[in-house]
């Protein structure tokens, strides 16, 4: 007598008789298995192996329902994580800086704790990339939460309590290491591991989970908290989200990534070197890099002179906040939409029309919107969310330039991630450099002018696929 047969496996009989059937059943179970891979061995009860590995085979080829939007799926829990990680550190960037100030430091070391902040960012930044073609992403991001967390806890405990200064301005200088070293990793990771006709959605989708946990969330969290816990607990529960994101980024994300074979600490120390010697043995990952610092000019040159110029024009303090809030709404949204333009429309053609020309013409008009409207808050709104969003149009610089890179993408997202903490100090520098010489008019137009040059300097980056066509064409014409 034969054993009875489980009333599953019977029906995935039926599913492999009937097409329309097994198409239902494999597409829920690859979708589900997309989402949730750890729930693979509690499912497999219900299905017999050779069911199972028919519909598998079935269903081979079709992409998931994350790699359908441009997220490689043995990744998409990282992409929460990095969400969640920037949500715990942007918990006190709107008020930490004036709460230092009311609780007795000066403003020039409230400055100061900031600035070494930026620099130990900066140098995270650039070799983020490189570590992770050493070590591996797991354990440069699980680096990066160790460093936060010790910052942020020497701060607190070591630093503020008993407004040791010294003390305070080395442990937000640890601090600074975290979340390039956590977030940046994890996109060089993606970088990796996402095919080339998807890489820019893939960045797109980076860039709106960190700006919205950093620009968003952590702001929205942190408004409501201080109210209950006050500031310094708020404070405290920062590491709870970064440990939180970290576990989403980490443990529950079980991608695998093979890190490069290195025989012996010299050819660490070379590897890690990389972000640096990159420069020169590849000057397209250079003028990537000069690309990406001139992309948010005018993100941190602005807040140096333009609340003044609106207030001047009638947009108080107040409502300027809310403006500068309804801007990033605008970048926020529209780096997940240019991740997919690029992807369709092309990296270039997106960075130098959208990116380039763009934000050339629409980072002098915010300046005079609100002098030819009176300050109408509406009009001001209106083109400062177009100016946020194209601001984003350079979100394929990110895939641009790990694909002229070959082998060494670690070491040119190192470029670019210096890039990025460098602008932060260019941008002001440029400002308080020419704002006495032509005023804040003078300096939109130099901003406008740099906007035209990386649109230019793109023009003349080129890709691999470019490369290809240009040694199919040299035969015909010799």
């Amino acid at each position: 007598m034969k054993p009875r047969q489980h009333h599953c496996a019977n029906s995935s009989k039926q599913c492999l008789r009937d097409r329309k059937s097994l198409t239902s059943c494999s597409a829920v179970m690859h979708d589900i298995y997309t989402l949730f891979p750890s729930t693979r061995k509690g499912f497999f009860c219900l299905f017999s192996n050779k069911s199972y590995k028919n519909l598998n085979n079935h269903r081979s080829g079709e992409k998931g329902m994350l790699e359908r939007i441009g997220i490689t799926k043995n990744l998409g829990w990282g992409f929460f994580g990095v969400m969640l990680f920037m949500m715990g550190d942007g918990i006190e960037a709107g008020w930490l800086s004036p709460f230092l100030v009311e609780s007795g430091l000066t403003i020039q070391q409230s400055a100061a704790i900031f600035t070494v902040y930026g620099i130990s960012i900066a140098l995270a930044s650039w070799f983020s990339g490189v570590c992770v073609d050493v070590f591996g992403p797991k354990r440069t991001m699980a680096i990066g939460l160790a460093v936060y967390v010790i910052g942020t806890a020497g701060f607190i405990t070591f630093g503020f309590s008993t407004m040791n200064y010294p003390v305070m301005l080395l442990t937000y200088f640890i601090k600074g290491f975290g979340y390039p070293l956590f977030a940046y990793s994890f996109l060089t990771w993606v970088i990796y591991k996402t095919p080339q006709n998807k890489l820019s959605s893939a960045v797109g989708w980076f860039w709106f989970a960190f700006c919205a946990g950093m620009m968003v969330l952590g702001a929205w969290y942190s408004s409501f908290v201080i109210q209950h816990l006050g500031y310094i607990n708020t404070m405290w529960t920062s590491i709870f989200w970064v440990a939180l994101g970290t576990i989403f980024a980490l443990v529950i994300n079980r991608d695998k990534f093979e890190k490069k074979n290195i025989a012996n600490k010299r050819e660490a120390v070379k590897e890690l070197l990389k972000g640096i010697t990159i420069l020169k043995s590849n000057p397209r990952v250079a003028a990537g890099g000069v690309v990406r610092v001139i992309n948010s000019l005018s993100v941190y040159g602005f807040p140096v002179f333009l609340p003044m110029h609106m207030a001047e024009n009638g947009i108080e303090t107040t409502a300027w906040l809310q403006l500068w809030g309804t801007f990033f709404l605008g970048n926020i949204i529209f780096n997940l939409v240019f991740g997919f333009v690029g992807d369709k429309f092309g990296w270039k053609n997106t960075i130098i029309w959208f990116g380039g020309i763009g934000c050339a013409i629409f980072t002098p008009l915010l300046f005079y919107v609100p002098v030819l409207t009176n300050g109408s808050i509406v009009m001001t709104s209106i083109v400062g969310f177009i100016w946020g969003a194209l601001v984003a149009g350079y979100v394929p610089i990110g895939a641009l330039v790990p694909s002229v890179a070959g082998a060494d993408k670690g070491a040119a997202m190192s470029v670019l991630n210096f890039a990025a903490g460098l602008s932060t100090f260019v941008a002001p520098a440029i400002a308080l450099a020419f704002i006495g010489l032509v005023g804040a008019e003078g300096v939109v137009w130099i901003f406008s002018a740099l906007y035209v040059v990386s649109a230019i300097i793109v023009k003349c980056i080129r890709v691999p696929e470019e490369d290809l066509a240009q040694q199919k064409v040299i035969p015909v014409t010799s």
